[in-house]
């Protein structure tokens, strides 16, 4: 009995610890579930959310608007249906041939763009027995060892498909082989447009209505560009596309899917972020309704600095007077003209053209080359003296109203280098106005530390060429001028510190230089050696659900990149140098009725590749002038260079002066506007 009652004892204490460790249990139990509900709820709430809803972007959404500085409307988007292919993974090429016959019977398109070769290729995978049945044997054997490749053998069956094989085809076997090519054309990811243009109210409803029944197969509206002013300044907006290959890791990588549009050259590229739109985004919840959370917003509106009637107008001007040139003697290598008009005290491109004549069966027509302002440098010729004269200025061997000779300069074994007329004895201003070389000559021999006689040799330091350079530079003359377009070119920057290349280089001889920097050059001498930074953009709205601009995102401010290095009184100068120039010198009525203008013309030994051939092989004139009015307050500059004006080996004197025409005609619009 009392062993009974020891055991029993023993055994209520285990029961009361089990008591105490099951009362324990359940108070952390209840601890634990408290802190999931209540504590740590809304956090599980949001996984589980996380977990069964998905948000979804929409289609792309509509691009921002483009205008000019007087707010008209350049670029606009309009809305267009489109029936696209985006292929499915296990989808066979029998299967794709057989929907694309489907597809054929319910979709209206235009067959002429389909290549024979197409149809071939559509042909053997539709007969591949009888493609096996036109390699001989023989061909097989190679091919076993390996003495023909596979892509051999397919060339060999599609040469030996005749036409008679493919007489049984019939409209609708066209349109078929159309189609499938469509539907396989680039990178098997992206969606295949099978049409775009001219889509149907019926034919989009038909496979909006049936995309369960063709297998990849879908619709939807997306947004295209259009361009209200036609051709005018087209290539310098840009173009859009979709993401490529190459660029697809970016584009990635900054949330953009692989169906998207975008920008593709020039403003369209540069300004992606701004003009892209935030796509409509939707609730895909776990029975896989979708439920609209936000609405699709177009991109920002963006302003341009351009004006359009004026870009229109110089686009008109220069076609004429190229078409006009053309007309006349030793105008067989000319074909194009670059102009620049830029506001100097902003660096705000009001005109940026580029025109060639192209020949046609109704005789010479302009088309449009702007981009290559940017990368299509020459020799400039004496356009650059005013820069060329700073260094004389700078360095301390040339002084204010200094007088020289102008006679010609002989090196030994180098033909005599005159100007192109002689003046005799000049000052600093005359040799402006007159465009003298010797003075420049001299000017340069002193920068180098030449010993300089009559038809002997003389020595040169080569830190004179970077003398030279480093002072052109502060013009934004062999240096980018940083412009907002995704390509710009530096131009040829000589190698050579031959002696004579430093006096070529001081007449614009020797490097060469691309239209939008001779504009900066211009306009950097129009703004008293301030260097600002040329561009394009001029301001940027907020998007707006209506027709008129939305708030005021921001204003693109100029862009100071630098100062000339220099006296005020060697600056003031050259720019009475170059009002010389147009009143009394070389550049007289070169910009027609502008009031009080300045400027400075240029002419340049230039030489061209004319059998392709990628060697250089023919020498030719070439014609500049950069200017800006009036003098006190410039409102503009203006920049034309006409590449290979003349031909010199015919040996008629005869020399066009459509580059002057070109600059006076442009000036005259510009300044009778009012």
């Amino acid at each position: 009995m009392v062993k009974f009652m020891k055991n029993h004892k023993i055994l209520r204490k285990r029961i009361f610890v089990l008591e105490i460790l099951v009362g324990c249990f359940f108070v952390i139990l209840f601890y634990f579930l408290y802190h999931i509900i209540y504590t740590r709820g809304v956090f599980y709430q949001q996984n589980l959310k996380n977990l069964t809803e998905v948000i979804v972007e929409g289609e792309s959404a509509p691009r921002g608007r483009i205008y000019d500085r007087n707010y008209n409307l350049l670029v606009d988007n309009i809305a267009v249906p489109v029936i696209y292919y985006q292929k499915e993974k296990k989808i066979t090429v029998k299967e794709e041939i057989q929907l694309a016959y489907e597809i054929g019977k319910h979709l209206d398109i235009d067959v002429s763009k389909l290549h024979i070769r197409n149809l071939k290729e559509f042909y053997l995978l539709e007969y591949p027995k009888k493609g096996q049945e036109k390699i001989t044997t023989e061909e097989y054997e190679k091919l076993k060892r390996r003495e023909l490749s596979s892509k051999e053998i397919e060339e060999l069956k599609i040469s030996r498909i005749t036409e008679k094989e493919l007489s049984i085809y019939k409209e609708e076997n066209y349109k078929a082989a159309y189609l499938y090519y469509l539907m396989n054309q680039g990178y098997s990811y992206q969606e295949k447009i099978l049409k775009t243009e001219g889509v149907t109210d019926e034919e989009y409803a038909f496979f909006s209505e049936n995309v369960d029944y063709f297998r990849g197969v879908n619709t939807k509206v997306t947004w295209q560009r259009k361009y209200l002013y036609g051709e005018t300044l087209r290539s310098i907006l840009g173009n859009i596309g979709p993401v490529t290959k190459e660029n697809k890791n970016k584009y990635l990588s900054l949330g953009y899917q692989l169906t998207d549009r975008v920008g593709t050259s020039n403003l369209e590229l540069q300004y992606e972020n701004i003009l892209k739109g935030v796509k409509a985004k939707y609730l895909k919840e776990g029975n896989s309704s979708l439920t609209k959370i936000s609405d699709a917003i177009r991109g920002n509106d963006i302003v341009l600095t351009i004006d359009i009637e004026l870009q229109k107008k110089v686009d008109e001007l220069i076609d004429q007077e190229l078409i006009r040139a053309k007309g006349e003697a030793n105008t067989k290598y000319l074909d194009k003209t670059y102009v620049v008009i830029e506001q100097p005290s902003t660096g705000e491109i009001l005109a940026i053209s580029g025109r060639k004549l192209v020949k046609t069966e109704n005789g010479y027509q302009g088309t449009d080359i702007t981009p290559y302002a940017l990368t299509d440098p020459m020799a400039p010729g004496s356009v650059v003296k005013g820069a060329s004269m700073l260094v004389g200025y700078n360095t301390g061997v040339l002084k204010i109203g200094e007088v020289m000779t102008d006679e010609c300069i002989k090196l030994k074994s180098i033909p005599a280098k005159c100007s192109s007329h002689q003046v005799g004895r000049l000052n600093d201003i005359i040799a402006l106005s007159e465009s003298s070389n010797v003075y420049q000559f001299k000017i340069a021999m002193r920068v180098g530390g030449a010993n300089y006689s009559y038809n002997a040799d003389i020595k040169i330091d080569p830190n004179a060429f970077q003398i030279y350079r480093d002072t052109f530079s502060q013009f934004g003359l062999g240096v980018k001028t940083g412009i907002d377009l995704p390509v710009e070119s530096l131009g040829y920057i000589g190698k050579s510190t031959k002696p004579e290349f430093l006096l070529n280089y001081a007449i614009g001889q020797y490097d060469t230089y691309t239209p939008i920097q001779l504009s900066q050059y211009i306009t950097t001498i129009a703004s008293n050696g301030n260097r600002y930074q040329p561009h394009l953009l001029k301001a940027v709205y907020e998007p707006t659900n209506i027709e008129n601009l939305g708030s005021l995102a921001y204003e693109v401010m100029p862009i100071l990149q630098g100062k000339v290095d220099t006296k005020v009184e060697y600056f003031k100068r050259i720019q009475e140098g170059f009002q010389a120039v147009m009143e009394i010198g070389l550049g007289k009525r070169v910009m027609g009725d502008a009031p009080n203008p300045a400027g400075k013309t240029g002419t340049s030994e230039s030489f061209i590749d004319t059998d392709g051939d990628g060697k250089i092989d023919t020498a030719t004139v070439s014609n500049a002038f950069v200017g800006y009015a009036p003098i006190e307050n410039p409102e503009m500059t203006i920049t034309v260079t006409s590449p290979d004006v003349e031909d010199p080996s015919t040996g008629v004197s005869f020399h066009s002066y459509v580059n002057r025409r070109i600059a006076r005609e442009i000036s005259n619009y510009y300044f009778s506007r009012g």
